[in-house]
């Protein structure tokens, strides 16, 4: 089998059976931008030229069916008994058709086998060699759709079927005497509506009365009402204009009833093809298109492509679009720098010439045009495309000067020398602007480097390293630019990329070095003072200047050392001792400043560290100083002993340890004996020590030369044990140094003073039980309220006491009063006899009442003889709210000092001697 596609093939049948427009392009598999999926086939119409010799029951062509799903299933069905498609959308001759003369135009159907989903599709086949009308012009096929719209509609009988019989297998398949042809109605026609199309008939209708219908989509399933038919006449009718772009084609069925409803005639099935319109222009995906293209791009270089899509049948040329570009925007350096592919959209170069320097961005207006871009019968649409040119690095940097210059202070770092500027003409801020800036030659030492600045492209020039004046005056470098990016193929470096530096070095006042720094010398500790060390001298760097060094002491922790102000001369002011808290690692450490007399002065630093070595001049110390044995000589009672010493090897261990010849008692009742170098262990030399505390002189030897000795007191508790070896309780105590008769007098002594507390107990009780008893009778005589009390301090005033004054608040009401026992309310204790009655006072007085009042209760106070031998707190009642005798604050004290005082003799006993104190007159 052979599939040829064609340009344009349009065919058209005078008699009105077939009236079609094919067009037969070659199909090219592109990838064009979809929109978003819909299940469907891919095209409205397949139109295929095929061989008459290959028509064996081959493949013709294949539809493809979209999914979106992918998991659908679907069946294909044939509208043609001709022609079947197999399940996965391939359609095969079922016969031969050599002798086909026309073309051939059948509907595919995909049916969801799950769901009642319909798709359909348009096959158009034409046999190769059948002579091919000439092409359209546009009033060609206006004239076309004319006579196709008002030719006298044709009619249309009902198939008759023939019977071939049946066989031992069964019933064979039936076929139709001839294939009904379809039937074109073109869209966007302005009618008149309805407009007939067709005539429906039966046969039979001379015989009986015939009824016809309609069914499908289109008819009486959505969209319903585009198609009706007469029942009795059988004419069929569009009723409104058709849009090939909402559907293309129909499918109906017709139907023959009696008058009753009995079927007559099989239906039989109407396709409808709906007839394209150029009536949609090309529509561009995006109204603005970005694209780009490297400067310096060779002829034929892609740039972009722009896609513009239509609506109309595509195998038509109402579907097919061409691109042209209409304008350039700038004309530099030619008008047209660009082509575009007619078919595709795709935009190349055309010529050589970009330079992102020159013109960066190209502004093109791109056409679409329908009709294959006719633009006498085509619709047009436009788009913008930018392309943007890119940058390569084409333009190598290049310094601004030949020589630059700068100075730099000798012994300071990171300090900006001088700029290195550039210029350069790439993109900025991209590789191939970005500089890099090489030191070639005149710093083998690496005193300098050169940092970009990101933002100005400028070679900052950084000392890294001191320069030293004395050695380096002035340096002479040689400096290279390039990019970050290597320079596009074919541009040579310029000759402006290297430039020289010289640098200046400045002279600063450098401050004296010590040579030797930090010193380290070697002494034995104990050295007398004013014996020299050293001589601890600095250096001054500036060799070309003459000036002075003087020293002086920065730290000396144990205040030991001096240093000569003129020579640096160390010398000692005390002993050197190693066991010093101030010693490390028998290395004591001082430091020195160094100042020169330069302006400004500047001053350095050196550290001076003392070895001592150690020498034998610390005895050793005994160690434990306290220990416990046994009173009676046990294996285990031995006690171990060592010593320390503060001096360092080889003066140090090992000891040797031995007890001393006086006083014998000590040799007597002890031994020792050497362990190792370190410790020796004493024990009981006799069986049995009364308990006790006993101090053993020790004496203690090192191996220093000379040997030192100490002797030391080791103070030793010998005590009763028990079973364990153990100092028991009243061990413990006796060897503490008490014996049996002192503990014996210690437990009397706490037996007398706990009985002496114990009768003191008793007879503090048995007192207060007789004071309880017993009337307080005191001498008026003696009654401490008439002396006068003289104390240390009175306090800090009313504020500062901490007393109750509840007592004194005036009361809310009266109930308190009325209810009040008769008598005065006392705080003290009083002896339990019979109480004296003491006057009432009226709830609410009379303020000319006080005076009788106060009188009536002075005279039940002085023959009261429950009154209490001092000052109490009396509460009385409530007086009231107010007064009309006013406020006392108003009365005046006389001007004479003169007053009798006799009458107090007349107020008791308890007055008599405030009656004597003041009473005698001029004897005062």
């Amino acid at each position: 089998m052979h599939l040829a596609f064609t340009h344009a093939h349009r065919l058209q049948s005078a008699c009105n059976v077939y009236i079609a427009c094919l067009n037969i392009s070659s199909y090219k598999a592109g990838q064009p931008l979809k929109p978003p999926c819909r299940p469907g086939f891919s095209q409205n119409f397949y139109t295929v030229i095929v061989s008459r010799d290959v028509l064996h029951g081959q493949s013709i062509l294949k539809v493809k069916f979209e999914d979106c799903q992918r998991n659908r299933e679907v069946g294909f069905v044939s509208s043609d008994p001709n022609f079947s498609v197999r399940p996965d959308g391939t359609v095969y001759a079922e016969q031969e058709v050599a002798n086909l003369s026309e073309p051939v135009q059948f509907m595919v159907t995909a049916r969801g086998l799950h769901d009642p989903h319909i798709w359909e599709t348009t096959v158009k086949l034409a046999l190769a060699g059948h002579p091919h009308p000439s092409p359209f012009t546009k009033i060609g096929i206006e004239e076309m759709l004319s006579r196709v719209w008002d030719s006298p509609p044709r009619v249309i009988k009902f198939l008759r079927k023939h019977q071939r019989g049946s066989s031992a297998n069964g019933l064979r398949r039936q076929k139709r005497d001839w294939v009904i042809p379809p039937i074109n109605v073109p869209e966007n026609s302005r009618g008149p509506f309805p407009h007939m199309l067709v005539r429906i008939r039966s046969d039979q209708d001379k015989d009986v009365g015939i009824r016809y219908s309609i069914t499908g989509a289109g008819a009486d399933q959505p969209p319903s009402g585009i198609y009706n038919i007469d029942p009795i006449s059988g004419n069929m009718f569009v009723t409104q204009p058709l849009d090939r772009e909402e559907r293309a084609s129909f499918h109906l069925r017709a139907h023959a009833v009696d008058m009753n409803g009995n079927q007559v005639e099989n239906p039989i099935d109407l396709y409808i093809y709906v007839i394209d319109m150029n009536d949609n222009r090309p529509e561009f995906q995006n109204q603005v298109y970005n694209g780009s293209v490297a400067e310096g791009s060779k002829p034929g270089s892609s740039v972009m492509q722009v896609t513009a899509t239509d609506s109309d049948d595509s195998t038509t040329a109402n579907g097919m679009v061409r691109y042209r570009i209409l304008s350039q925007s700038p004309h530099s350096p030619i008008p047209n720098m660009f082509t575009i592919n007619s078919e595709t959209g795709d935009i190349v170069t055309v010529a050589a010439g970009l330079d992102r320097e020159k013109v960066s961005q190209y502004t093109i207006i791109v056409q679409a045009t329908d009709m294959e871009g006719n633009l006498n019968f085509g619709l047009s649409n436009t788009a913008t495309a930018l392309i943007s040119i890119t940058d390569i690095n084409d333009n190598p940097p290049e310094l601004t000067v030949r020589t630059f210059s700068g100075e730099v202070p000798e012994n300071k770092v990171n300090v900006v020398v001088t700029n290195l500027t550039v210029v350069d003409r790439d993109q900025p801020h991209s590789p191939n602007w970005n500089a890099v800036y090489r030191i070639v030659s005149g710093d083998p030492s690496g005193h300098f480097t050169i940092r970009t600045n990101p933002i100005t492209n400028e070679g900052m020039l950084t000392v890294v390293k001191p320069v030293d004046f004395e050695f380096n005056r002035a340096f002479m470098l040689t400096v290279v630019v390039s990019n970050q990016a290597h320079l596009a193929s074919g541009i040579q470096s310029s000759l402006q990329s290297t430039a020289g530096v010289t640098i200046s070095v400045q002279d600063v006042n450098e401050p004296p070095v010590f040579p030797v720094n930090p010193k380290v010398i070697r002494f034995e500790e104990g050295v007398p003072a004013g014996t020299t060390l050293t001589v601890f001298a600095a250096q001054d760097p500036d060799h070309f200047i003459h000036q002075t060094v003087r020293y002086s002491k920065l730290s000396d922790p144990a205040n030991w050392l001096k240093i000569n102000r003129t020579n640096g001369q160390i010398t000692t002011m005390a002993l050197l001792d190693r066991e010093s808290i101030y010693v490390k690692n028998n290395v004591y450490e001082a430091t020195f400043l160094a100042f020169d007399n330069g302006s400004p002065q500047a001053s350095g630093t050196g550290t001076l560290q003392i070895n001592l070595i150690d020498v034998n001049d610390n005895a050793p110390v005994l160690i434990p100083r306290e220990a416990q044995v046994c009173e009676r000589a046990r294996p285990n009672s031995r006690i171990n002993i060592t010593a320390s010493d503060a001096d360092a090897e080889p003066n140090i261990g090992p000891f040797v340890f031995e007890l001393p010849s006086f006083p014998a008692s000590v040799r007597r009742n002890w031994t020792i004996s050497r362990l190792n170098g370190d410790y020796a262990q004493l024990r009981l030399r006799i069986p049995y020590l009364e308990a006790s505390v006993y101090e053993i002189p020790i004496i203690v030897s090192d191996s220093g030369n000379p040997p030192l000795s100490n002797r030391s007191v080791i103070r030793v508790k010998v005590c009763p044990c028990d079973d364990n070896g153990d100092c028991s309780a009243t061990g413990a105590v006796a060897a503490a140094g008490l014996g049996t008769g002192a503990i014996i007098a210690i437990l009397i002594c706490i037996i007398i003073l706990l009985s002496m507390v114990l009768l003191f107990v008793v007879w503090m009780k048995r007192r207060e039980k007789e004071r309880q008893a017993k009337p307080l009778l005191i001498d008026p005589e003696d009654d401490v309220r008439d002396n006068i009390l003289k104390y240390d301090e009175e306090g800090g005033g009313e504020e500062d006491q901490d007393y109750d004054l509840s007592q004194l608040q005036q009361p809310e009401s009266l109930d308190h009063i009325i209810n009040k026992p008769t008598g005065v309310r006392r705080v003290d204790e009083r002896p339990v006899i019979a109480e004296s009655q003491y006057p009432v006072r009226p709830s609410l007085p009379h303020p000319g009442d006080i005076g009788d009042f106060i009188n009536d209760g002075l005279r039940a106070a002085d023959n009261d003889p429950t009154a209490p031998p001092y000052d109490s707190l009396l509460v009385f009642d409530y007086e009231g709210s107010g007064s009309t005798a006013g406020s006392v604050s108003s009365l005046n004290s006389t001007s004479s000092g003169d007053q009798d005082y006799d009458y107090l003799n007349d107020w008791g006993p308890r007055f008599k001697k405030l009656a004597d104190l003041y009473g005698g007159g001029d004897d005062d």
